[in-house]
């Protein structure tokens, strides 16, 4: 199977048309044709039911085509990154992370670090599911995560790197976003948005206060969702402090609660580069010198 051939199929399924699918790839209709038949002729299934206007997928082929622009879309990407580090990178360095404000100080470290190491290119990896397994794959060199999820990981190096607080999210026009801090009271008759893949702390601090009586609930799947409820006046949240992309879109007060987030990142032990160790202590030093930052 050739890239050509990919490209060809999936053209096909595209226009469901001979002439116009070989138009649009540049080649001669025999050629696309042609192209066509051999690809069926190595997989062993029909991909098209042929009819006097065209082609259209047969139902194994609505799968394999499925399959196919995913594994292009995946190609392009590879090619991509192909070129880019070939034109200036010797080595690279990847890092799982579930969204780019996890580590608010990445960018800044991938500045400082690429003075020293022009030729490590650094890569993130945004999996807000999966990271872990990406991670433990050998697919990703660091991953974001919290400490309570690295208990039971053999072979990583865990790097401690700042403790987030938990915050309440609202509209900026919303009472409480006055507050200098929020209690439990100050959410007392309000409705709570829950869920949405919760970190096992935050799950303790919202099952408190829906256990008091006093306040309603709404389970919300995602961390986005809660925020377009919160934008449109459903409710509140309750978020760690890593997820605030400091937009100014939303008020984010303290909320008077001394249970953290222990944020780390790991490494795998085997990775014993001094450029990946340079740049754990380059991400290291920029969090230890923060004063009075919102995490």
């Amino acid at each position: 199977m050739t890239t050509k051939q990919i490209d060809y199929c999936i053209e096909l399924a595209r226009t469901q048309s001979f002439s116009r699918g070989s138009e649009n790839m540049y080649v001669s209709q025999p050629t696309f044709s042609y192209q066509i038949k051999l690809l069926e002729e190595e997989v062993g299934f029909d991909i098209f039911e042929r009819n006097g206007k065209g082609a259209t997928l047969t139902p194994a082929g609505q799968q394999f085509v499925s399959f196919l622009s995913n594994m292009r879309d995946d190609m392009k990407r590879a090619i991509e990154q192909g070129q880019n580090f070939s034109a200036k990178y010797r080595d690279s360095i990847s890092i799982s992370l579930m969204v780019r404000q996890a580590v608010y100080f990445l960018p800044e470290a991938i500045r400082i670090f690429e003075k020293r190491q022009s030729h490590v290119q650094i890569t993130p990896k945004f999996q807000y599911e999966g990271g872990m397994d990406s991670f433990l794959k050998n697919e990703a060199d660091i991953l974001f995560t919290l400490k309570e999820h690295t208990k039971q990981l053999a072979g990583t190096t865990v790097h401690e790197l700042f403790k987030s607080h938990i915050y309440l999210i609202t509209d900026k026009g919303d009472p409480l976003a006055s507050k200098n801090i929020i209690t439990d009271e100050d959410i007392y008759g309000r409705t709570l948005m829950v869920g949405g893949g919760s970190p096992a702390l935050l799950r303790s601090v919202q099952q408190k206060l829906i256990s008091s009586g006093k306040i309603s609930y709404f389970n919300s799947p995602d961390h986005e969702t809660t925020l377009t409820n919160v934008a449109a006046g459903r409710g509140i949240c309750l978020a760690p402090g890593f997820l605030n992309d400091h937009s100014g879109q939303f008020a984010w007060v303290p909320y008077n609660c001394k249970d953290t987030f222990n944020c780390v990142l790991c490494t795998h032990k085997t990775d014993n580069r001094e450029s990946m160790s340079e740049f754990i202590n380059t991400l290291k030093k920029l969090y230890d010198d923060v004063v009075a930052f919102p995490l």
